[in-house]
C-alpha cells in the first residue's frame, strides 16, 4: 500500500478517535473537584495519554514493506 493512501486511511480513522476521546475527556472532568491542582494534572494526563494507543498506527503509517 502507497503511503499516501495509509496516510488517509489513519487520518479517516484518528480524526473521529480522537473526537470521541475529547467527548470522554470533557464528560471525566465535570467529575473532577474543583481544584486548579487536580485540573492541571487531569488536563496533563488526558492530553498525553491519547498518543500512547496512536503510537502502533503512526509506525504502520512511516513503515515501509521490504522488496519496494
Amino acid at each position: 500500500m502507497k503511503s499516501r493512501q495509509k496516510k488517509l486511511i489513519a487520518v479517516l480513522a484518528i480524526m473521529p478517535a480522537l473526537t470521541l476521546y475529547m467527548g470522554l475527556v470533557l464528560f471525566v472532568a465535570d467529575w473532577i473537584p474543583d481544584h486548579w491542582a487536580l485540573d492541571l494534572l487531569f488536563y496533563m494526563v488526558a492530553g498525553t495519554i491519547w498518543a500512547f494507543p496512536l503510537k502502533p498506527v503512526f509506525a504502520w503509517i512511516n513503515h515501509e514493506p521490504e522488496g519496494d
